[in-house]
């Protein structure tokens, strides 16, 4: 039984170890962007912290149950309260990253200095091959559960918050149980009852954590925003918060801001209206991406459209809409119109999956480019297979990034679309909330002018701003830049070296 339980332990440990690395990596990569860094830093840090731990078991030379345990239960509460100090760490304290490594060395280090001293009672059970193999394969089986679950089913279903303080509990839980299963070396019933006592009191602390997870969510993740959360789901893809300030109200997607409502209609209009100028007869469009219904909003104010399909990954962004009313009143109600089809899925396997289905105006709404994922439809590749959906002079809209804030990953678009076949016309527009924005205005044929045009009663563009945007300073200018293409993702590279910057 006492062998059965510690392998148990091991699979327990390794399983939440890994998960509490991964979960800082996250919460790093979304509070702090560049998401490549991150991931890397916390992972390489945690498995150095892991040789420290076990350097530093040779100095345990007696009581080893004891100090297992012990062990145990103070990975269980410095691992399940992570990601609430994590967040609240974020939004008071200038010295944040500080705490980020410290909490990831910690927790490497306490792993670090279980497996050996699990080995060492386990010694007198087993052979040392044995023991070993036994060992590190359940150390494995166990890294491998929470490299696949903790992003597959807990932090889609349970968020970051939830997920820490129910790992946290786990490893708790099997502190406790080896009070039981290991008081035979235990040096005295005094001694078990009070680390009986810690590891009680630690569970119970988790527990009430777990109970109030909603409040303690919010009350971390309020650290990080200026105005009062007013809306926040965790789906499968992402964690959606939408806050409330005096100018009105604003959607983040981790933690990334999407729009402001104060100075949307500059963003969307600028997307918008130029394809229509270049394509005015287009009655076939496609969006992709952009869930919020903002762009449908402007696209529904042409009748000569007939159908609008909108990609979007997220099913809880196409209905965010639905459950949140400031949102389905600023895209003036634009999923009941009866010529929007919604499609829930990956937009570069929708495109290959639908070779047949051509539209005469694209506009391309996706996130920065932040990471592979979103590189990968910023690439060739995708342009390639895009073009492949349009009809004879069907024009494409791309928002692009900020050519002022990050030029070379807007140039880097530019000329990734160019490579795919596509004449362009670059442009840009202010918008207050995330300062001069990029987009390209494209065509799969030969070279064009910029359009000198735009439709009528529009808030933000009208003839002179249109003129405008299509019009570089010095500042903004092209730069020699690299194709980025799927094999080797050098958009996100640009991307995440420019915003490091700011972030």
């Amino acid at each position: 039984m006492k062998t059965s339980f510690l392998f148990v332990n091991v699979f327990v440990l390794a399983t939440c170890g890994l998960a509490y690395e991964l979960l800082a990596g996250t919460l790093a990569s979304y509070v702090l962007g560049d998401s490549i860094t991150q991931f890397s830093l916390v992972i390489g840090l945690y498995l150095s912290a892991m040789g420290v731990g076990a350097w530093l078991s040779r100095a345990v030379t007696r009581d080893i149950a004891v100090r297992f345990v012990e062990i145990e239960l103070a990975v269980a509460i410095v691992g399940g309260l992570s990601a609430p100090l994590l967040l609240f760490a974020f939004g008071r304290l200038s010295w944040f990253k500080l705490v980020l490594y410290g909490e990831v060395f910690s927790i490497g280090v306490l792993v670090g200095l279980e497996l050996p001293l699990l080995m060492r009672i386990l010694k007198e059970s087993l052979s040392f091959s044995d023991l070993v193999s036994r060992v590190l394969s359940v150390d494995y089986a166990g890294a491998l559960v929470a490299s696949l679950a903790f992003p597959l089913f807990f932090v889609p279903r349970l968020g970051l918050v939830r997920t820490s303080l129910l790992f946290g509990i786990a490893n708790a839980g099997v502190g406790l149980w080896g009070t039981w299963l290991l008081a035979a070396q235990f040096r005295n019933e005094r001694q078990r009852k009070r680390v009986r006592r810690q590891g009680l009191f630690i569970l119970t602390v988790l527990l009430v954590g777990l109970s109030k997870a909603d409040k303690l969510a919010t009350w971390s993740e309020d650290q990080l925003f200026a105005d009062d959360i007013v809306y926040s789901k965790t789906s499968a893809y992402q964690r959606i918060v939408v806050t409330q300030g005096r100018a009105g109200f604003q959607l983040f997607l981790n933690g990334n801001l999407q729009f402001s409502s104060a100075d949307e209609y500059r963003y969307h209009e600028a997307l918008v209206h130029p394809g229509f100028e270049l394509h005015p007869s287009a009655h076939n469009v496609l969006v992709l991406d952009g869930g919020d219904g903002l762009a449908l909003r402007e696209i529904e104010k042409y009748p000569t459209v007939t159908a609008i399909t909108l990609v979007d990954l997220d099913p809880a962004m196409t209905a965010l809409s639905s459950q949140f009313a400031p949102l389905d009143r600023l895209n003036q109600h634009a999923f009941a119109d009866p010529r929007v089809h919604v499609v829930n899925a990956d937009a570069m396997a929708w495109l290959d999956d639908h070779p047949e289905t051509r539209f005469d105006l694209a506009i391309v709404d996706f996130p920065d480019p932040n990471n592979f994922a979103l590189g990968k439809l910023y690439t060739t590749r995708f342009y390639r297979l895009l073009r492949k959906h349009l009809a004879p002079q069907a024009a494409l809209t791309v928002q692009a990034t900020s050519p002022l804030f990050a030029r070379t990953s807007y140039w880097c678009i530019v000329r990734t679309l160019e490579a795919a076949g596509f004449a362009t016309q670059p442009y840009h527009a202010a918008v207050p909330s995330f300062g001069v924005w990029g987009f390209i205005l494209a065509r799969a044929e030969e070279p064009f002018a910029p359009p000198t045009h735009v439709r009528a009663g529009l808030r933000y563009l009208n003839q002179e701003t249109l003129a405008a945007s299509f019009r570089f300073p010095e500042d903004m200018a092209p730069v020699p830049v690299e194709i980025n293409r799927l094999d080797n993702q050098q958009l996100v590279r640009y991307y995440e070296n420019e915003w490091r910057r700011f972030n």
